[in-house]
């Protein structure tokens, strides 16, 4: 067996092109287009390409963007009160606060201070809420961005075995009650898991979101499984791999999303899809 690829690219930039169409409809209709707001703090390169990459895409869609590249040394209280400022400001629509901050910031209170209406990028208890709830509103966009990736195979997912490798606030979380959402029935793995190659090996889908390159061998998937690897590493040699073993999976799989050019895409469109909404909630 040799697995479909799930190709991100593809599909998130569908995702854009719908999110444009959006943003033209509210145009027509005498609105404004969207506005996000992004807030760097710091200058890690990773942050930076991230960052670039997200005004590009509101570029491509047709939103506002507003930048704020702040100082490494920025202070908690003036990060807040930016927050405050933007909060207030009713030209903004979503706010995004780039991660990692540096490490004299609390960022938990930093997220929690962006009013839920506002948090595109979903991390907000309430927003964490409505979807523990099942009633899902602006959704972490990782975990919805993979969901479209697994409805776009088009396979039933109601009653699939999930296993989620990760239990992080950002994708392993909130991915699990995602799946949970959809109907599967879902086992959630972290550091203290015993035989994490048992619960991958029994799963008809894996999403994998560790950091930790080849965590998860190939011969641990189930023939004909669904596999997401949210990872994405740089090894010594400069090539980036994902948390999966890739070409054994590939061999075992049904479908398998590549790294890069598989979940990557999918957030940075999702969090245009989120703003696009947010933007949308704020007219009612």
């Amino acid at each position: 067996m040799s697995a479909t690829i799930i190709d991100g690219k593809q599909i998130a930039a569908d995702v854009r092109r719908q999110v444009a169409e959006g943003v033209q409809a509210r145009i027509e209709a005498g609105k404004s287009a969207p506005c996000l707001a992004v807030i760097l703090v710091g200058h890690d390169p990773a942050s930076q390409v991230y960052v670039r990459n997200k005004k590009n895409a509101c570029v491509e869609v047709g939103f506002e963007s507003r930048s704020y590249d702040l100082p490494a040394e920025t202070s908690q209280d003036a990060l807040l009160s930016l927050v405050d400022e933007l909060n207030l400001d009713e030209g903004v629509n979503g706010i995004l606060l780039q991660l990692p901050l540096p490490a004299h910031l609390n960022s938990d209170e930093i997220l929690e201070r962006i009013r839920p209406e506002k948090d595109v990028d979903g991390f907000h208890p309430f927003n964490l809420g409505r979807l523990a709830q099942r009633m899902p509103v602006l959704r972490p966009c990782t975990p919805k961005g993979v969901m479209t990736l697994l409805k776009s195979t088009g396979l039933r997912l109601q009653g699939m075995e999930a296993v989620v490798v990760g239990a992080s606030n950002i994708v392993g979380r909130p991915m699990s009650l995602e799946l949970l959402l959809a109907g599967c029935t879902v086992t959630t793995t972290h550091r203290f898991t015993k035989d994490l190659a048992g619960h991958v090996s029994r799963a008809d889908i894996v999403v994998v979101g560790v950091g930790k390159p080849g965590l998860v061998k190939g011969e641990w998937i189930k023939p004909g499984a669904i596999v997401i690897d949210v990872g994405i590493n740089r090894l010594d040699d400069g090539r980036l791999v994902g948390d999966v073993e890739y070409a054994p999976a590939a061999e075992r799989a049904g479908w398998i999303t590549p790294v890069p050019g598989g979940v990557g895409p999918m957030t940075v469109a999702t969090l245009m899809e989120n703003t696009l909404e947010a933007a949308n909630m704020q007219d009612n």
